[in-house]
Order: structure tokens, then sequence, then C-alpha cells
């Protein structure tokens, strides 16, 4: 074990009522599971990991981890705050490597569920109705699981590794999966309720981006962020990107451009202190090399420059205070390629559930849609979340949908 994480197990201080449990979204017991790494029982802290979170592996590298867990640590008033995330990496990565079918104690196979979207969510629900003894089937639109954690999400933040071991504990766990395979358009969710799926699990996320609607956005050397992150490669951005947006998935893109070789600018038409980006994305994002330029307002893309006018906040005499664009303040700002990070939004591509005016699937606290044989979590339904408070959503529909399925067997 390395020395660097039984250090910071050994200074836990083992609180009775830990502060950084109650912090995190899914109640990580991190005190438990320091104890039990250090009585030499790291397969039993990896299970209490894993049937808390099974995505505790890759929340312990991208979660917030200051804004949560960390963030409470009682450590924090004098010193620095146990590095839980450290401690969580390699107890959640030697648990799903030594994972087998047999790990947990089930009963016989039970129903037959489809998990519709292998994101945060999908996986979640999977995960948890898979070691319940239920015969699990996923279908995932593109060819690998992982939904943003695949395609999304940069390899320098989330190591397609993770996926891979996730991937690999799936089919240890007798899950099935059908890659490629979109779910709506050809084969729709009445046709699994048909097959004998008892129950079916949305968890498709949010792929569609969603355009600003300026003049020349459609010009050949713009992107949606969504869509180059898929696959970097695939973009040749040139020399000079400017990146617009002020979220994680704009830092993201622009962290990401910047390994490419690019000289990267994010364009905010609000001020720093308004970015919806961590504080700690933000800041690596400035480590890394990324420029800002804030109050600036696209208002066109035209060949090799955006369009933009600077901004300025202004307090109306009620006390409100709203943005407004300064006249004679137009400059052309260069850049050979554009990428606009303002958001996604659901597909649409799945009938017979009712959608908000957003587009995303309408649900009760637990995840029950207007279908009472279909469940949905995750961005499909909150919009774009942070990888944890998707699976604490999608804990509860696991729950859900096992009382449904376990009702439906009942005689009546």
């Amino acid at each position: 074990m390395g020395k660097h994480i039984l250090e910071e197990a050994s200074r836990c201080l083992q609180c009775k009522k830990p502060k950084c449990s109650k912090a995190c979204p899914v109640g990580t017991p991190v005190n438990t599971a320091i104890r039990l790494l250090m009585a030499n029982k790291i397969q039993d802290a990896g299970a209490l990991l894993f049937e808390n979170n099974p995505l505790s592996v890759v929340c312990s590298l991208i979660c917030p981890h200051e804004k949560f867990c960390e963030g409470h640590c009682i450590l924090n008033k004098k010193s620095t705050p146990v590095q839980w995330s450290d401690i969580e990496h390699y107890i959640s990565s030697y648990f799903l490597d030594r994972l087998q079918g047999d790990s947990f104690k089930t009963e016989e196979q039970k129903d037959r569920i489809a998990i519709v979207g292998s994101g945060p969510a999908g996986l979640t629900v999977a995960f948890i109705l898979a070691i319940h003894g239920y015969r699990i089937t996923i279908f995932e639109s593109k060819d690998r699981v992982g939904g943003v954690l695949q395609y999304g999400i940069p390899d320098f933040r989330l190591p397609k590794s993770i996926i891979d071991k996730l991937h690999k504990a799936l089919l240890r766990l007798g899950v099935k999966i059908r890659p490629n395979m979109l779910i709506g358009p050809v084969v729709t969710l009445d046709d699994l309720l048909k097959d004998g799926y008892k129950a079916v699990f949305i968890g498709t996320g949010v792929w569609n981006p969603k355009p600003l609607r300026l003049p020349g956005e459609t010009m050949g050397h713009v992107h949606y962020a969504i869509n180059y992150l898929k696959n970097p490669d695939v973009c040749d951005l040139g020399y000079r990107v400017a990146v617009i947006g002020s979220g994680n998935v704009a830092m993201d893109v622009a962290r990401t451009a910047l390994r490419k070789g690019s000289e990267v600018t994010i364009l905010y038409h609000r001020g720093e202190e308004d970015m919806s980006a961590t504080r700690y994305e933000y800041d690596y994002a400035r480590m890394d090399g990324v420029d800002f330029e804030f109050f600036v307002a696209p208002v066109a893309i035209v060949d090799n420059a955006v369009h933009c006018r600077s901004t300025r906040k202004v307090t109306d005499e009620d006390g409100k205070v709203r943005l407004e664009q300064i006249e004679g303040s137009d400059r052309f700002f260069p850049a050979d390629s554009v990428v606009i990070a303002t958001g996604q939004a659901p597909r649409g591509n799945l009938k017979g559930l009712e959608i908000g005016k957003s587009g995303l699937v309408i649900t009760d606290d637990v995840g029950r849609t207007t279908n009472e044989a279909v469940f949905a979590s995750g961005d499909v339904v909150t919009g774009a979340k942070t990888v944890v408070e998707a699976v604490e959503r999608s804990k509860m529909s696991a729950q859900a949908i096992m009382e449904y399925v376990e009702d439906l067997s009942k005689p009546s």
C-alpha cells in the first residue's frame, strides 16, 4: 500500500459525527471505510464504498471534494483536510479489480430490467439492480459504455481505463450490454416492455448542444463543446481558439484544446464571480494557461473572429442588478476556431413520456415517470449535474424500481 495513502488514512480523527459524510450527497461512510482499511480489511472497505456508491472510483477523481467531503473535514480548521479522494480511489480501484459475480450474495435471478443509457445514472442503477439479482440489459446508443464519463470528460481528468474497469465489472456481474442501440426511433419503450422487461430505466443524459443562435454559428470553424469533447482529435481547431461559456464543460474544452497545441481564451459576458464552473476547475484552467476575458458578449461569428461587445452590470432603481451591453464598444476577437459551451439538452427521441418545456423528462422525487413501468434520473431529468448528484437520485430510482417489480409479483 502506498505510503501516502497510509499517512493520510492515519490522519483521520474518526469523528463520531463525521461532517465529511454528512456533506456528501450520497453520505459516503468515510470514517468506517478508513477504519476498515487501517485494519487490513481493504476488500470490506471496497465493498462498503461500492454498495453505497457504485461509481465511487469515478467520484474519487472528478467529484468537487472541496465542496463536499474534504471541504467539511474538521482538520480544515487547523491544517489541511484528510485527502479522502486519494484514499477512496485506492480502495475503490482495488475492489473493482477483484469484483466477481459472487462478490455479493444474491438470491436466484429475478426479473428482467432494461437500462437505456450507460452514463452515471444508468451505470448506478445497473450495478445496484445486478447485485440484487435482477437480470439487466443496458442499451447504449454509442459503441462504449460510460456516457458523459466516456465521451464528455477529458482523459486527463478521468482516464478511460477507469471506465474499462466499470465495463468489466458489469460483465462479471452478468449484465448484458447492447452497444450502438438507440432506443426510440426503431425499438421503442413499448417494445422493451412487450419483450418481458418488467421495468425500464431511462438515463440517457443530455447530448444535444444548446445553440446561441448567433449569426455565423453554422460556419465551418464553429463547434459545440459536447461534440468536440466526444473526440477532440477529429477537430483541427488551429492556433487561436475562443471558447464561449463559463461552466466546467467550458473549462474541459479549453484545457483539452490547450493540450492539443492551441492558444485558448474563454469569453464570458459576466464577471469572474458569476462563473458557474467550480473554483477548482477555474483555478486549474488558469494554471494550465487558459486566458479569460470577462464582460465580453459575443454578437456574431465571422471568418477568423468573434464579433464582441463589452457589457457591464447596472443597478436599477429597485436595487436589481442587470447586465447591459455598452454601445460603441464593438470589437473583433481573433479566433481560428470557436467552441460554444453554453449547455446541453436531451435528444427528445423517447416517446410516451411527459416532457417538460426544457426537454427534460418529468418525474417524481424518486424517478417515477408518467408511465408506471418507466423510471428516469440523472441529467435527462435534472439537467447537467455532478456525477455524485446523479448517483444520489439514481439510488432512489433503483430502490423504487425494485419496489415496483416486487409489487407486480405479489398475488392480487
